[in-house]
């Protein structure tokens, strides 16, 4: 799949089939991450892979926004350096790399939380120089999601050209 092709059709998939994700697509998915540009090439991330059922299971707990992460084959937590300036955006980049990665192999995923996830951070030894900035939960979707159907807002309504306001065409 290229990559727009990804980009027009990755949807949020919060329903994964039991079947565990291959051991190269999962080091793919983790080196899509660590291949993402950086502000400065600082790369202000650490990302802790989760496949043990026993560890995604607490995670379902912990997470609120994702209970769905217990029957996940896969999470990756993204945790960012405290002292960076750049760490959110850095580590979302880095995030939608390893989702558009994942879904061009067919693998579904879902952002879960945004910060404030200081009880995953224990669970999973993160150190206190680092924040964790997300969760995401990673596996083959449990049905067919009809790929590109999206609700957005029509171009014209979220981009101009040259000043803010004038049409884009």
């Amino acid at each position: 799949m290229d990559v727009f092709e990804a980009v027009k059709t990755v949807l949020a998939v919060r329903s994964y089939e039991k079947e565990p994700i291959p051991s190269e697509v999962v080091a793919q998915i983790v080196e899509a991450g660590r291949l993402t540009g950086s502000s400065m090439n600082r790369q202000p991330w650490h990302f802790v892979v989760m496949e043990n059922r026993e560890t995604l299971s607490r995670l379902g707990n912990l997470a609120r926004s994702g209970p769905y992460i217990a029957e996940a084959p896969l999470a990756i937590a993204v945790a960012i350096e405290k002292e960076s300036i750049y760490g959110v955006s850095d580590a979302s980049r880095a995030i939608q790399s390893m989702v558009l990665t994942a879904w061009g192999a067919g693998v579904g995923s879902n952002w879960v939380g945004f910060k404030n996830l200081s009880e995953v951070a224990a669970l999973l030894g993160v150190p206190d120089s680092f924040e964790l900035l997300a969760v995401l939960s990673f596996g083959y979707p449990t049905r067919d999601l009809g790929k590109g159907k999206k609700q957005r807002k029509p171009l014209g309504t979220i981009a101009s050209r040259e000043k803010f306001g004038q049409p884009f065409e």
